[in-house]
């Protein structure tokens, strides 16, 4: 592994972000994020260049723009959650035989539904958070050299990705993109799958593991 703290860092960023798009609508402070820095807002080339942020405050944007963006394409039109896209039936499974779920209890992972304002663990934004807890605690290992901590981190990391957020979000996301009346939500989704995909590479790679066989 060649595993850097600065690589470290940049994926929690990054997880914090696309999680936190997906979780719930914007606010100002979150546009402000964006706004603020330079290497964050090239990753959203289709909102920078967007007129209407020259034209309206974030406050506006969100009220007239955002929050019916994030309603269409979460709660109305889309579903955001792996259980529709894998149970035959489409049924999101809200209750405790979500397998999701065994897999947060094992590592202590605590989903506040009425806070994330979801029904269920197997949101596409909790399971990003899911994703950005593990990086944070690779933080700590690092730090501490233990390198057995952060092989086994990186193992999970990757079932988690293969099995569930990339076993199903890729279709909600292209759907995401192809709905999204914003570029801000167009870009998000964009941004998410891309950033999923290299990380799923990224991982296999510190792992020595070949790209044949990763898939």
């Amino acid at each position: 592994m060649d595993i850097t703290l600065e690589d470290i860092e940049n994926r929690v960023e990054l997880y914090a972000l696309i999680s936190r798009l997906m979780i719930t609508e914007v606010d100002e402070e979150f546009l402000e994020t964006i706004e603020n820095n330079r290497d964050i807002l090239e990753l959203f080339p289709n909102y920078k260049a967007w007129s209407k942020r020259k034209e309206f405050s974030n406050k506006i944007l969100k009220e007239r723009y955002y929050d019916v963006d994030f309603t269409n394409l979460s709660l109305l039109h889309l579903v955001p959650y792996e259980t529709f896209y894998t149970r035959d039936d489409q049924m999101i499974e809200s209750g405790a035989e979500n397998p999701i779920l065994e897999i947060y209890d094992a590592l202590n992972f605590t989903v506040r539904l009425e806070e994330a304002r979801v029904i269920s663990g197997d949101h596409i934004g909790v399971e990003l958070e899911f994703m950005y807890s593990l990086c944070d605690t690779m933080i700590k290992a690092f730090k501490e050299d233990d390198k057995d901590a952060i092989h086994e981190i990186l193992l999970i990391q990757r079932g988690f990705l293969k099995d569930h957020l990339l076993n199903w979000s890729p279709l909600y996301l292209i759907n995401m993109k192809k709905e999204s009346r914003t570029p801000l939500y167009h870009d998000g989704a964009e941004l998410t799958l891309q950033f999923m995909l290299e990380d799923y590479e990224y991982i296999n790679k510190q792992l020595g593991i070949p790209l044949v066989e990763s898939i």
